[in-house]
């Protein structure tokens, strides 16, 4: 997700991070240490752009834990940062895997770090269901933006990157970008909820922009 217009030792059994008293994960702590460890063990990859295909299909589980996903996720929070993100999914660097990464304050200026395979998002009952219409922007849809109502509160539920269960949770910006992306591990793009006018704004906007970040050109 683009942001709005306006390595932890291990003990054995636990996971990448600790978990609170109702099981989410605390995400919010070392950040710094944790997003620099990431980012320069990994390589900076261009951004695919809305158009290309793998960025409209779902992606594929995320089954092995192993060597090569470690380096994706770093390769991913390199990406992340030259782009100056604040969440990016595996298929907006070509890769068709449900795993995204995010590096994403909340409405409170609380900074969160993690990663997420194979996510879902809970749906919440009626009573949670505050909607927060607030501007919505994409890397993958570079310097466009546009008003899209999604719940200001959000579950996540998936795996870390060494395959344990996981619960992530988030509040205004921060649920909106764990919405933002899972949604494109399943296909779609924030532009694929706006209206037929507001979508063609949106490309519009990116049409006569210019990416600040290295972009994969559309055949």
């Amino acid at each position: 997700m683009a942001q709005q217009d306006t390595e932890q030792e291990q003990t054995t059994g636990a996971g990448v991070l600790p978990v609170d008293d109702e099981g989410f994960v605390v995400d919010t702590e070392d950040c710094e240490q944790r997003e620099s460890a990431y980012r320069e063990r990994g390589t900076s990859r261009p951004i695919t752009v809305v158009g290309n295909p793998v960025l409209h299909k779902e992606c594929a589980d995320v089954t092995e834990f192993g060597d090569e996903l470690a380096r994706l996720v770093d390769d991913m929070f390199a990406s992340q940062r030259t782009a100056e993100g604040v969440g990016l999914a595996a298929n907006q660097i070509g890769v068709g895997l449900k795993v995204f990464v995010y590096d994403c304050p909340d409405d409170d200026g609380v900074r969160h770090v993690g990663v997420v395979c194979n996510p879902k998002v809970q749906e919440l009952p009626a009573e949670q269901r505050r909607l927060d219409d607030s501007n919505e922007g994409c890397l993958s849809v570079p310097t466009a933006y546009a008003s899209l109502a999604r719940p200001d509160y959000a579950v996540v539920t998936g795996q870390d990157e060494k395959g344990n269960p996981i619960k992530v949770r988030g509040t205004g910006y921060f649920a909106r970008c764990l919405q933002h992306e899972t949604d494109h591990l399943y296909g779609s793009l924030y532009i694929d909820r706006l209206s037929k006018r507001e979508r063609k704004d949106a490309l519009k906007q990116m049409a006569e922009g210019e990416p600040r970040y290295p972009v994969v050109a559309n055949a």
